[in-house]
């Protein structure tokens, strides 16, 4: 069972008192593992996190099948349903079905006009994040386990040299050792009996873990001791290295001074249309000799109805590139005006953007399935609920949103705890929902109230309206 925060440890030497904190952070969807699939794409009753929507799922689940077959150029998909009906959930379930590998970028519509920069070109960014280009290359590595380490200090200690043994099962070989190459092992603490991978270009050292050989030598090791086969073959091989990055940061790289700085500065700018052409012929260049391939991801855009006109009229031109990412969009709207025009329409999207996209609806969840993702909230939050105080709660989620319900596990803990006791019971969450107002009591209030609050200009009427 997972917990908000695990607690210090402290570990005393022998001058000084190190404390180790570790923080779990806990998200709204922090409990989605994947879309809860069998291996015939047919949704299991609870699994990975995910509770109903089965059709929903299912189709969510065809799209993945086809992410991974490659077979999504042009493609774009819409949910649609009502808030607190999964949206959001099952595309963090694409997400976790993907897998690191296939990139997969989330933003909310209405990030788009927060940057520093024009529209389209904060959409191209987004685009650009979720086309990944697995680039292959060959390099000599030196992989083998470390016999011993020998280094060599002149008397004032400014200069090092030494010299490093190492085996595989076949041969043994001695290296002449550089300063920088003594202080690379001293930082990643490599002993004798340790199996590591030297990348000669780089001089990179990766630990791979102890040799089982050396198994003996400690009666106590740590639980995150690895042990390993000490390698076989010779010493210095030549090994294919496959790295996956993403246009948009190829873009940035060859955009600024700095280059690869600016990825974590921020600082990204507009990128000019010349550099990302130059940029795609040369990635169409590794692809025909084989150096690169193009690995299409997923976009997720949130709330996409907060889009104008305009971002829409480019997400019809981005979908015909030859270079475009499956482009997945969520929307909790019904016939709403499309922003930027006088004109209403289906989910707040233009007839034309319509047409090219496939509908997944999503439908309110049964009490029995708000059951079970209380259950999971609560695993998830590592909060005990007495069965009563979970059809309470279930019974709130109907009648209110299902968020509201939510929201109200952590609160209703503290309570608990106030009282000294580890289980939340009725009165617990009868007091939180005493404390916190849901939208319609907090729409009766206001209606209550309305005439005594500072520019309160909406009539009865208007609050209906704007609630709805």
């Amino acid at each position: 069972m997972l917990t908000n925060f695990q607690k210090a440890m402290e570990i005393t030497t022998g001058t000084s008192s190190v404390r180790d904190i570790r923080i779990e952070r806990i998200g709204a969807h922090s409990h989605i593992r994947g879309l809860g699939l069998d291996d015939r794409l047919e949704p299991r009753a609870n699994s990975q996190g995910m509770v109903g929507q089965g059709k929903a799922r299912k189709a969510a689940g065809l799209i993945v099948k086809m992410v991974q077959d490659g077979r999504i150029s042009g493609k774009a998909i819409l949910m649609a349903g009502p808030p607190s009906s999964g949206k959001t959930a099952i595309a963090m379930g694409m997400a976790q079905s993907l897998g690191n590998d296939v990139p997969f970028t989330m933003i909310a519509a209405s990030e788009v006009f927060s940057l520093s920069m024009s529209k389209t070109e904060a959409l191209t960014q987004a685009f650009r994040r979720s086309i990944g280009v697995r680039i292959k290359e060959e390099t000599e590595i030196i992989e083998g386990e470390i016999v011993e380490i020998q280094i060599d200090r002149s008397v004032t200690g400014a200069t090092k040299m030494g010299k490093l043994t190492i085996k595989t099962t076949d041969m043994a070989t001695v290296y002449d050792l550089g300063s920088k190459m003594i202080d690379s092992l001293a930082k990643e603490k490599v002993l004798a009996g340790d199996v590591v991978t030297i990348d000669k270009a780089s001089g990179r050292i990766t630990k791979l873990g102890r040799s089982f050989s050396r198994a003996r030598d400690y009666d106590a090791t740590g639980a995150d001791t690895k042990f390993v086969q000490t390698p076989e073959g010779e010493v210095q091989k030549r090994k294919e290295v496959v790295h996956t990055v993403s246009l948009h940061e190829i873009d940035v790289i060859n955009s600024r001074t700095q280059g690869f700085l600016a990825l974590f500065a921020g600082d990204t700018g507009e990128i000019k249309p010349e550099l990302r052409e130059q940029i795609n012929n040369k990635i169409g260049e590794w692809k025909e000799e084989g150096k690169a391939e193009i690995v299409p991801g997923v976009l997720f855009i949130d709330e996409v109805h907060m889009l104008d006109i305009e971002c829409f009229s480019f997400l019809n031109r981005a979908l015909e590139d030859e270079l475009a990412p499956l482009v997945i969009m969520a929307s909790n709207r019904g016939t709403a005006t499309i922003r930027g025009t006088t004109f209403r329409s289906p989910h707040g999207l233009p007839v034309d953007l319509l047409d090219r996209v496939l509908i997944i609806s999503t439908q309110p969840y049964s009490i029995a399935d708000v059951e079970q993702i209380i259950q999971i909230r609560c695993q998830e939050e590592d909060v005990q609920l007495a069965p009563d105080a979970l059809k309470a709660l279930a019974n709130l989620a109907t009648e209110t949103t299902l968020r509201y319900a939510l929201n109200l596990i952590s609160t209703a803990q503290v309570v608990a705890r106030k009282r000294k006791s580890t289980v939340v019971e009725t009165e617990d969450v009868r007091r939180c929902y005493g404390y916190f107002l849901d939208e319609k009591r907090s729409t009766q209030w206001l209606k209550e109230q309305q005439g005594s609050l500072v520019f309160d200009a909406l009539g009865d009427n208007d609050v209906t309206m704007a609630t709805s």
